[in-house]
């Protein structure tokens, strides 16, 4: 399974690495990262990059809009100022698909032109002009699944059967994107783990992973550092090493493609071990 994004090829015939890169002041795990005396600092951007693809990862994904729950939206032009310029220093230094995270028509156009080889939607283009605007980049696009909005979709999650109601919005979203011209060729599945959704919900699109999408689509699992594993197993963000490697193992046994993960170097030992078995 391969998928073209921008001037790269995607080869995801083995789980591949996507590195969590946020511009944002206010992200659950990295917040204000990057920044030094109240601005986004570029060094800082390019020196955990670097790092991120000295450690294995396939894929950088810059996001400049906290999704985390109870977050408030943040103005397009201000999530511009976060991406574009950290988009266009990568690309500038390195050879890596750049992944932008956003639901913004505007960043998409823009962080197209600057390099971007992959749009990561975690509102699977329902913003209005999102599908037009993603259709005219050509850029492959992640739909997600989420139940809400950020500011409100923790507060009481409801679902009869989760797996089956996923699979129903993600399958109604490419059928959408097919109608705009955005082929399957080009669509990556995310099921949303923490996005509206109970522990126990979570769980269940864990196990089901494998149900979520048509034969040969890709799935992208983010379960890195998700505040499930710290109420699950009574950790703080700083202690989720073990519980996200552990869901990201058993993300990649039953189908995911891509792993979007903070601690890039200890997922790809984790991948490169299931490999060697599976091998045998």
């Amino acid at each position: 399974m391969k998928v073209t994004c921008g001037k790269f090829v995607l080869d995801l015939s083995r789980p591949v690495v996507m590195g969590v890169l946020n511009t944002t002041p206010d992200s659950f795990s990295d917040g204000g990262s990057y920044y030094a005396a109240g601005n986004l600092d570029l060094s800082l951007v390019l020196k955990r990059a670097e790092q991120m693809l000295n450690e294995g990862a396939a894929i950088l994904d810059v996001g400049g809009e906290s999704t985390r729950p109870g977050a408030s939206p943040v103005s397009g032009q201000k999530e511009l100022d976060r991406v574009v310029p950290v988009v266009e220093a990568i690309c500038a230094n390195f050879d890596v698909i750049v992944s932008v995270d956003t639901s913004t028509p505007l960043v998409m156009h823009a962080a197209a032109a600057a390099g971007a080889g992959l749009i990561n939607d975690v509102r699977a283009l329902e913003r209005p002009g999102a599908l037009e605007a993603a259709a005219k980049t050509g850029l492959p696009v992640c739909l997600m699944h989420m139940q809400g909005q950020p500011r409100s979709m923790q507060n009481a999650p409801s679902y009869t059967n989760v797996v089956e109601e996923v699979a129903t919005y993600l399958k109604s979203r490419i059928r959408v994107c097919e109608d705009y011209g955005i082929m399957r060729e080009r669509l990556i599945l995310d099921p949303g783990f923490g996005f509206g959704k109970s522990d126990e919900h979570n769980l269940a699109l864990l196990r089901g992973l494998s149900q979520l999408a048509p034969t040969n689509m890709p799935i992208l699992a983010g379960l890195s550092r998700k505040s499930m594993i710290g109420r699950l197993l009574q950790r703080e963000v700083d202690e989720r090493l073990p519980g996200s490697l552990a869901l990201a193992m058993m993300a990649a046994q039953r189908g995911a493609s891509i792993l979007r993960v903070h601690d890039v170097a200890e997922t790809v030992d984790v991948l490169r071990l299931q490999q060697m078995i599976d091998r045998e």
